[in-house]
């Protein structure tokens, strides 16, 4: 039997009807599913990151820097502090480029700051540092008053509170002091581990690099409760920032005064003043100089950089830590070579002449005529050339070179800014059959003449004014090689590891101290044998350039004679004329400095 067409539909829609409440009960289990699975989600597993969130929205953290340590003279006069300037910073994160022209030009509006000078500091720190660019610094008070009252319609920009280093004798000492600057972003990624904040400044050179731990402190902070709009309700604590600690520097300002003034007139050269007792620095200067306020300018432009960093002059570089020529301030080495190795004991005489040969070559003496049978004191006294020309080539480059490395020569002296300092060379054989540093191995021999020019401080010899100090030092002390230091540092530098006897006889020590002395009671350096000066030795020095330029002028003394508690070099270079005639007038203004305030200290 047919079915019935209409009774079928019926049916169907019958059977529609009964599972209607099936399929809208899958739907809303499926909703109510994915609306538990979500809460689930959201407060547990992911609960702990959106608190977080919530709190940032409402939590404000306000870091507060901690302010440097500052550098102290050992007077207690202050060479390097910090001082509080404000700066206008933006958030690139809160400001796309599309946003910026309107923001630039009202914020140039309103703190009367070039729009193009905004547009400049924004478009060439935008890559540099994700978290903040900053626009302008050493903001007047006017400026952030004005600011302030239209804070909120600013969004992204910020007045931050920055301690900026200053330096108020300017460029005095600055190869000393060093200077600080912005950390970069690359260098946030290791030190932001170290507690530092991405608008901290580190010490990039001198004191101020060598002792950054102990200058820069740690940041404090305060947390702020704020509102949907940003206004602050409550502080909720407040961490106080610990400031740095000061530090005394073994540097005398009077002296350092002296000494950079004793420089005036000289293209470039330098001073070093230090104790010979127990290797304190009292003054130590270098010419051309620079002004380490500069890296504390608001803003400065690429070409004022290349102007300091680029010049042919470089007065970032430390001519005192710097290698030179050291011709005739270097003869007392040859006659420790001589004495020590037995073959030239310290009362032996020997005969000068106009010129002695060696190899291809004939060396002269400096007079062009000798000064007939002498021993080691004369020598020192008229500088002779042929009578050490005979005691380094009698003796050997070994003794050399073991007298040498004795006073602390060929090495990094220990002082603490010994990573930018060079150690300088003492030639020998070893070193010229490895190629000299220039050449391959094997090429390049030790010669006659190499060992005649290292006997008199020439060619194959090159120093720092500081190592020269320092192994003056031996002579002035009694034997003992110190370690140069610029802040005591809760060290004894009178302990055997910084202070240590060099293997030396009495007989040599002593010959040699005669012999400094005569140079200056009756020698070349004369014009010190003063009566407002209490006695004193040395050695004039003039070397020739062995890198084609003109002569270098050196001198060094060492005063009291007996009980010595100063030894200064004078460097001048490439200062034709002796050194006799430029560098011992510039030994003489900082010894006369030292005098008088070693009286007037006396008198009290």
């Amino acid at each position: 039997m047919k079915a019935n067409p209409r009774f079928e539909a019926n049916k169907n829609r019958k059977m529609g009807l009964l599972n209607e409440p099936s399929t809208l009960l899958l739907i809303l289990f499926l909703c109510f599913g994915s609306m538990t699975v979500r809460l689930f989600w959201l407060q547990v597993l992911q609960g702990s990151f959106y608190r977080k969130l919530s709190d940032e929205n409402r939590i404000r953290l306000v870091s507060r820097p901690p302010i440097r340590g500052r550098l102290l003279d050992r007077k207690r006069k202050i060479l390097a502090d910090s001082k509080l300037t404000y700066a206008l910073s933006v958030q690139p994160r809160l400001v796309n480029k599309d946003r910026w022209p309107v923001l630039r030009d009202r914020l140039s509006k309103l703190l009367n700051i070039s729009s193009k000078s905004l547009d400049r500091r924004f478009r060439s720190d935008s890559r540099s540092d994700p978290f903040r660019i900053m626009l302008a610094r050493d903001l007047k008070a006017e400026q952030v008053l004005r600011f302030k009252e239209r804070e909120r319609s600013f969004e992204g920009v910020q007045i931050d509170v920055e301690l900026v280093r200053h330096y108020p004798y300017g460029t005095v000492a600055s190869h000393v002091l060093g200077y600080t600057q912005s950390i970069t972003y690359n260098e946030f990624k290791i030190l932001g581990k170290k507690g530092y904040e991405i608008s901290d400044r580190i010490g990039r050179t001198g004191v101020e690099a060598a002792y950054e731990k102990t200058l820069r402190g740690e940041w404090g902070g305060e947390m702020l409760e704020v509102d949907a709009a940003g206004t602050v309700q409550r502080s909720l604590g407040i961490k106080e920032p610990k400031p740095g600690k000061d530090l005394i520097l073994t540097i005398d300002l009077d002296l350092q005064l002296a000494a950079e003034k004793a420089l005036d007139g000289k293209s470039a050269g330098a001073i070093v003043a230090l104790d010979p007792r127990n290797g304190a620095i009292r003054a130590m200067a270098s010419r051309p100089t620079y002004d380490p306020n500069f890296f504390s300018k608001s803003f400065t432009s690429q070409k004022e950089y290349d102007t300091l960093f680029l010049s042919s002059s470089m007065p970032l570089f430390s001519r005192a830590i710097n290698a030179y020529d050291p011709g005739s301030t270097w003869k007392p080495i040859t006659a420790i070579a001589g004495m020590e190795s037995g073959k030239y004991p310290a009362d032996i005489l020997l005969k000068t002449a106009p010129c002695i040969n060696y190899g291809s070559h004939c060396f002269p003496e400096h007079n062009g005529e000798g000064y007939g049978k002498i021993g080691y004191e004369d020598a020192l006294r008229f500088s002779s050339n042929t009578f050490f020309y005979q005691v380094g080539v009698g003796a050997g480059a070994t003794a050399l070179y073991k007298a040498a490395t004795q006073l602390g020569f060929d090495a990094l002296t220990g002082i603490e800014i010994g990573y930018e300092e060079s150690k300088g060379l003492v030639g020998n054989e070893e070193w010229a059959a490895n190629g000299r540093g220039w050449a391959k191995p094997g090429t390049t021999p030790w010669i006659p003449e190499d060992i005649a020019s290292a006997s008199i401080g020439q060619a194959v010899v090159q120093i720092t004014p500081l190592q020269l100090a320092r192994a003056y030092a031996v002579f002035a002390n009694g034997g003992y090689l110190v370690t140069p230091h610029l802040a005591d540092a809760n060290i004894d530098w009178m302990e055997s590891s910084y202070r240590r006897k060099v293997d030396m006889s009495p007989k040599t020590l002593e010959t040699i101290r005669r012999g400094l002395r005569k140079v200056v009671t009756e020698g070349t350096a004369w014009k010190l044998n003063l009566p407002t000066l209490p006695p004193l030795a040395g050695k004039t020095g003039t070397a020739e350039d062995s890198t084609g330029g003109p002569d270098h002028a050196w001198f060094v003394c060492f005063a009291p004679y007996n009980n010595s508690e100063l030894v200064i070099v004078a460097f001048a270079q490439n200062t034709p004329g002796g050194g006799s005639v430029h560098a011992l007038p510039m030994a003489r203004q900082v010894l006369e400095r030292w005098n008088q305030v070693r009286f007037t200290k006396a008198q009290r």
